[in-house]
């Protein structure tokens, strides 16, 4: 491997891909090849709250730069108060009001705070940081709302294929998740998803190849209900998030059981909720 980034960025680290890695270990030695060519003049920016990240980034060659979720970090950047800022051991610099960043989730504000150390890093100043966030509602499949049936939100998260990101999705709502959870299994817990449903979820409709896996670890948190097909599984999510609720696509697994891809699937969630919303308007 030659490859050599002047900036290199490991946001995290969860079970994912075990279907293509032998171990756990192994997918964590994977991702820390990204700084293995790296030089005493480059950088690698870190998240301070993950252990993982921090004892595979132990002794590299570039500098480090720490990014703290948490908030708990001496030196490094962080959200404090209405701020994104950068903390050292004597100032505390103001970059990006949280105003600006316009996106659903927690952990999606966590992500700004890692690319604005990367920002900072590149030379980037703040005021263009702001500029480029503000109108910013992020990327397809990607926390995307997809509207409204009735009371209902309908939301696209599709790209959340491990349990750590769909855990994520759900924890971004106050209450009421109804979440589509399933497709082809590739590793990791999905008891894991039995904290956040028990605070936030409303029911789960499961999908795919992994949908009695998905049933036997949920089912005694919140209530289970089995899809045959997406357009099957938005009608079940409409009904068990009716009348206020949220139905979330975190499918917590890859996609290639029914689909090519992540963003066929989550394409074709957005096409059967605008099929939902005809028909209940033509009910009205």
């Amino acid at each position: 491997m030659t490859f050599r980034p002047w900036i290199a960025l490991w946001l995290n680290f969860a079970d994912d891909h075990l279907d293509r890695h032998p171990t756990v270990d192994a997918y964590a030695a994977a991702k820390a090849r990204i700084f293995a060519n790296q030089q005493s003049t480059d950088w690698a920016v870190v998240n301070a709250d993950d252990p993982t990240v921090m004892a595979r980034s132990r002794g590299i060659a570039a500098q480090r730069v720490m990014f703290s979720p948490s908030g708990n970090l001496a030196d490094g950047f962080l959200v404090d108060g209405d701020w994104i800022v950068r903390r050292t051991a004597t100032t505390l610099e103001r970059l990006i009001p949280v105003s600006a960043v316009e996106l659903n989730g927690r952990h999606m504000l966590n992500n700004v705070v890692a690319a604005a150390a990367v920002a900072t890093v590149a030379g980037v100043p703040t005021g263009a940081m702001t500029h480029a966030l503000r109108g910013f509602h992020g990327l397809e499949h990607v926390m995307e709302p997809v509207g409204r049936v009735g009371g209902v939100q309908f939301v696209n998260d599709s790209k959340a294929t491990n349990v750590e990101a769909a855990r994520r999705s759900i924890e971004s709502f106050e209450g009421g998740v109804v979440a589509l959870v399933g497709g082809r299994f590739k590793g990791g817990d999905l008891r894991e998803l039995r904290e956040p449903l028990s605070v936030h979820g409303r029911g789960v409709v499961a999908i795919g190849e992994a949908a009695p896996l998905v049933r036997e670890a949920l089912h005694d948190v919140v209530p289970v209900v089995m899809a045959s097909s997406m357009a099957d599984a938005v009608a079940l999510g409409y009904e068990a998030a009716r009348p206020d609720g949220v139905v979330l696509l975190a499918p917590a697994c890859a996609s290639f059981d029914w689909f090519k891809d992540y963003a066929e699937r989550g394409r074709v969630f957005k096409e059967e909720v605008g099929k939902l919303r005809d028909r209940v308007e033509r009910t009205r």
